[in-house]
């Protein structure tokens, strides 16, 4: 089903429990905190339904003859890589890379879970059933599905089992029925989850074998009794204008605790229960997460294209484009944009298909994986950059846009803050973007975020030791020492 915004917006009207400071959202659709970024949701959804980009958006599914999201398809050829990154570019330039977790995020992972069911059986517990429903509703709906997958603790040296009976945090059961369980606990960084249709509860990090009580997961709407979402601070809600700051007034998706009082799951709605092993391998031993990693790589990619976009506006608007060394910055840039792309393409290109996913194709597992070094390290520099082209005319930008339309200051405005190449309005309105971008509470957040968007770099630097083909490349250095000795021996 071609969703519409417009549904989507209605489906927010569920009395979810949201929380913004001390005082509970009675509607997210109308609140001053969420409205502008529920609305920039809502018009992905209905991009969706133009005409103009349904062949690159959804495609047709093959056993029912209905359109659906392209997020959804389960890529089985290079062909196929290709169409969804051609969505997730479209739906990225919409909000300039800014939406993190966009719909087709998750959407992606669903695909991936789904191209291997096999994953979540065994054991005591058998959720292949109910993972497959769970893509077929999604895809059948057009659901925006979140996660909340990240474990909070109060000493990060112990298990969640040793946290003590007192700071018993983890999301864990706390009773049985033969309907389902109730669950109790906390889990954090529930990015865009205020948004969402559906959050999926798991854990992403490996869980020790005494951790068995807190290592399912499960998907549960945020209606739910029991379930709570508190955000942090709105940058929507701070943003004065669509001039002043024309991205967080509008794209500020938010990231909130995840509360759970006993909640009531339905056994259909657990993918895995009691189970160290596949809680673990559901996320790692599906294309799940090089599936969502394809979302991210491409949406960096957008969003470095759109600072770099930025960064030559700025020394087109003061002429110091033909300077030497801006050029070497403005270089550096666009060379780092290609750099994002270069992975995209690549990971594409070098695609992996392996027996167990019956059909299905990955991206390159190495390349993947380094793109996440890439991202966290380059994404700071990047803005830096984008900021020492600015220089001081970052610094003394007027309150508002508006402020150049009061009589006593609007003329001094417009006589002291041109610039050779750009009236004062012009030169205000592309700092205030500029500023947004880099320097606001909302740009702060970005750029913590771009260094943890998939993980922490002490956990995905590590990875790349046995991931990133150590054992090969040593073997290929070895190959020096095996022609220093011969040529010795030679002579």
């Amino acid at each position: 089903m071609m969703r519409s915004g417009a549904s989507y917006l209605a489906g927010l009207e569920d009395r979810r429990t949201v929380w913004l400071g001390t005082e509970q959202v009675d509607s997210v659709v109308r609140s001053p905190a969420f409205r502008n970024a529920a609305q920039s949701f809502a018009r992905l959804y209905d991009l969706n339904r133009q005409s103009q980009w349904q062949s690159v958006l959804t495609c047709q599914d093959a056993q029912s003859d209905v359109r659906h999201s392209r997020a959804f398809l389960i890529p089985r050829s290079y062909a196929d890589l290709v169409s969804k990154r051609e969505a997730h570019k479209r739906w990225a330039e919409e909000s300039f890379g800014f939406l993190g977790r966009s719909p087709d995020y998750m959407a992606s992972g669903l695909a991936g879970f789904a191209a291997r069911p096999d994953v979540f059986a065994g054991g005591s517990f058998d959720g292949s059933a109910n993972v497959l429903a769970l893509y077929q509703r999604a895809m059948e709906q057009d659901l925006f599905t979140a996660f909340t997958i990240t474990n909070p603790k109060i000493d990060k040296t112990r298990s969640l089992a040793q946290q003590g009976a007192l700071d018993d945090i983890g999301v864990r059961a706390v009773r049985e029925t033969d309907a389902g369980i109730f669950v109790s606990g906390a889990k954090t960084i529930g990015t865009a989850a205020i948004f969402a249709d559906e959050i999926i509860v798991g854990t992403i990090e490996p869980l020790p074998a005494d951790d068995v009580d807190y290592a399912l997961s499960f998907v549960v709407s945020p209606a739910t009794p029991g379930v709570s979402l508190i955000s942090r601070t709105s940058y929507e809600s701070l943003a004065r204008s669509a001039e002043d700051n024309p991205l967080s007034h509008r794209f500020d998706e938010s990231d909130a605790l995840l509360v759970l009082d006993e909640a009531f799951i339905p056994w259909e709605r657990v993918l895995t229960y009691r189970d160290v092993q596949r809680t673990f391998a559901m996320w790692w031993d599906t294309p799940a997460y090089t599936n969502m990693a394809h979302q991210a790589s491409t949406r960096f990619w957008t969003k470095l294209e759109f600072l770099a976009g930025l960064a030559t506006l700025v020394c087109d608007s003061n002429g110091s484009t033909g300077n030497p060394q801006v050029r070497g910055q403005l270089g550096r840039l666009l060379g780092y944009v290609q750099l994002a792309k270069s992975t995209v393409l690549g990971a594409e290109a070098g695609f992996e298909t392996r027996p167990e996913d019956g059909g299905a194709v990955r991206l390159n597992q190495e390349i993947t994986y380094a793109q996440r070094v890439l991202a966290g390290e380059l994404y700071p520099k990047f803005i830096h950059e984008l900021r020492m082209l600015c220089g001081g005319a970052l610094t003394h930008l007027p309150e508002s846009v508006h402020d150049l339309d009061h009589p006593g200051i609007g003329p001094m405005l417009r006589r002291h803050l041109r610039s050779s190449q750009q009236s004062a309005e012009a030169r205000i309105r592309l700092m205030k973007l500029v500023w947004d971008a880099t320097g606001s509470e909302f740009a702060s957040r970005h750029a913590h975020y771009e260094q943890f968007y998939q993980g922490a770099p002490h956990v995905y630097l590590a990875q790349m030791t046995f991931t990133g083909l150590p054992e090969q490349y040593s073997r290929f250095a070895s190959q020096a020492f095996a022609a220093m000795e011969k040529q010795g021996a030679d002579t």
